[in-house]
């Protein structure tokens, strides 16, 4: 006997009607700096999409992490980067060359999106103290 079973995000956005929203597995952002490739061009929109388990468990046999395990983020981010601007071949030689502050910022975005399942984030107003929620994803500081 087979059964099927329908799985449902615990966050959804508003839907039409009593239709499930289906399971988003990719996810748009904006790198604060940019990848700069071989010809000065600077890439910032880009793409990552949900982990696997494969995509944590194959690092570990990388003899790279085995000798520095710093190196783990690097080739676990090139592993869920699929699109960095119009570079789509995402691998460790690409995250190596970002910039500090752009890995940091996807090591971020990759925690909020396969552990927390959104790109939200709560921060709060250092002038009047207002709480709000910013989407990382995209989008530049002031846009909506």
């Amino acid at each position: 006997m087979r059964r099927t079973v329908q799985f449902q995000a615990a966050e959804r956005a508003p839907q039409q009607g009593n239709q499930p929203e289906p399971l988003r597995t990719e996810f748009g952002f904006e790198l604060p700096r940019g990848y700069v490739d071989e010809s000065g061009t600077v890439h910032r929109n880009g793409v990552m999409r949900l982990a696997t388990a494969r995509d944590e468990l194959v690092p570990l046999r990388d003899d790279r992490v085995r000798e520095n395990s710093a190196y783990l983020s690097v080739v676990l981010i090139s592993r869920v980067v699929t699109r960095i601007g119009t570079v789509e071949d995402i691998h460790p030689g690409v995250i190596e060359d970002l910039f500090a502050s752009d890995l940091a910022f996807l090591q971020d975005f990759y925690r909020r999106i396969n552990a927390e399942g959104h790109t939200r984030a709560a921060v709060t107003c250092p002038s009047c103290q207002e709480e709000f929620a910013v989407d990382l994803a995209g989008g530049r500081l002031g846009e909506s």
